[in-house]
Formats: structure tokens, sequence, C-alpha cells
């Protein structure tokens, strides 16, 4: 079995402020991992920084600002991590974002699909150098079990009637669709990439759904979700178990790996081409 281990090793976390990602971070902390806390919100990372320095070595947390939504923040993070780091190991895709109606990002993309899946699409790319150079490194992708309404042909809700429960499932499938492609673009880098469903978890995400839709939402959640570090558990297994090492491609619930359901070849690699160029379109409209 490998002996691999996260002790001293570097480890991104993205919306490590709260929820599902302030849990992963401390539970990568108290396995020894340097890690860093990567928020849009400064005020409320600084908050958890303490939160987590107070348990651990504060000289192996870090906060760095990250809005996945803009590029310019996933160029100026990229940068930041590569001044401080020469390699990095593990990279926790997952802050994400629920929006109860159609917005924008000031580069004109729905939002809903510019923050889940062009921000872990755009963060990664802009991180490859750093995971080659952490070889063996992992990529954990926080997905979900909600995982349908995709179509390739209206990714921005352009054309559909928007929904942001539609728009959220669309996001998740697509993420478990980009992690299979991903996985076999890196496998011979020595990285592996898995997706996991964190199970129905209380957190804020749904927080903002007006109407008897949002106050149902609430009230499931808080009787029959999940604690965060309940959320938590497979992306902190799948970080630092040595039992998964050389595992990649796979769809993980509950710790127990399963074949991916949204694995299709050409559907993956038209996504991957759409992404490409939205990513490459909202960054020539930023400069």
């Amino acid at each position: 079995m490998s002996e691999w281990t996260v002790e001293g090793k570097v480890c991104v976390v993205t919306g490590a402020n709260a929820g599902i990602g302030k849990a992963t971070a401390a539970g990568l902390a108290q396995a020894g991992a340097h890690v860093v806390l990567a928020c849009r919100n400064l005020e409320r990372g600084r908050a958890a920084l303490a939160e987590l320095s107070a348990d651990n070595d504060p000289q192996r947390l870090e906060l760095l600002q990250l809005d996945q939504s803009r590029p310019e923040s996933i160029a100026a993070f990229a940068d930041a991590l590569r001044a401080k780091h020469s390699a990095l190991h593990v990279l926790v895709n997952n802050a994400g974002a629920w929006f109860s109606t159609r917005q924008e990002t000031p580069d004109g993309l729905e939002l809903t699909f510019a923050t889940n899946v062009l921000g872990y699409f755009a963060l990664t790319n802009a991180l490859l150098d750093l995971l080659r150079a952490g070889a063996p490194a992992r990529v954990v992708n926080v997905a979900s079990a909600l995982a349908k309404d995709f179509d390739l042909d209206d990714l921005q809700f352009t054309r559909r009637r928007y929904s942001g429960m539609k728009a959220y499932a669309q996001s998740k499938l697509a993420n478990r669709l980009w992690s299979c492609e991903l996985a076999e673009r890196v496998r011979r880098d020595g990285i592996t990439v898995n997706a996991l469903h964190p199970g129905v978890v209380s957190t804020s995400i749904a927080s903002t759904t007006p109407g008897l839709l949002g106050l149902a939402s609430r009230i499931y959640f808080r009787l029959r979700g999940r604690t965060p570090a309940e959320g938590a558990d497979t992306a902190i297994y799948l970080a630092t178990s040595p039992e998964v090492e050389g595992k990649t491609g796979r769809w993980w619930v509950d710790r127990k790996e399963h074949a991916p359901r949204f694995a299709d070849p050409l559907q993956r690699a038209a996504l991957w081409t759409a992404c490409e160029a939205l990513v490459a379109g909202r960054a020539t409209a930023e400069a």
C-alpha cells in the first residue's frame, strides 16, 4: 500500500470560510497538512482562519482571496499561491452557489455556471503546473447526486426558463462530466481526479430561495441534513487516505467508490471545449 500522507503537504480548499469547506480545511489541518483557505469574503475567511488556528498550528494555515466567478481573481490567486509555494499536492474544489433568480457575472455569464463549473475548470487549469510539481497530487471535486437538466446548447439558460434548482443540478452534472475528462487528461502527470456527493448537508447554500420552496428547503436541511463535518468526510478521505492512491475518474458516496454515470467521452470532450471557449471569452472581455 502507498505511503501517501498529507503531513506537511500543501492543500487548497475553496469556499473554506464556512460549511463543508471549513470542515474539510479543519480535517486536513488536523492531518498535518499546510492548508490554504481560498475564500471570496475575506472577513469571513479571517474568522474561519482564527477559528481553525485555535485548534491547529497557525503556521500551517493561510488565507488567500478567491472569487471563482471572476477570471481576474482566479489569476491573482494562482499567482499569489505560486509566489509562496513551489508545489501543490491537494486541490479541493468545493466552493459553490445556488441562485434563485438568474444573475450574470460582469462579463455576462450566468452566475451559477460561472461559479460552479467555470470556477472549478479555470482554477484547476491555472494550478496544473503546481499540481504536476507536487505529483503524486490529488484533485477532489465536490459535486452532487442532484445532477440533471444538462443542456450543452443552453448552458447559460438563455433559451430555457431559469430555475435555481435546474441551474444548480446542471452545474453539478457538468462537474461530474468534467471530472472524468480531467482525470483522463492528467492521468500521465501523476494527478488523480475524483468527484463526490457530500450528502444533503445543512448549509446556507439555498438560504436565498424565496417562497414556500425556500422555506421547505430550509426546514428539510435543518431537520434532515448532515452536519458540515459529516458532509466533508468523503472529501477528507479522498484527500488523505492511502487507500485511494492511484484511483482516478471515480464517483464517491460515503467513502464508497462507484462507476461514474456521466462519463460519455463525446459529451465530456464537448463540455471541455465549451468551457475553454467561455473562459477564453470572458478573459478577453476582461482584458
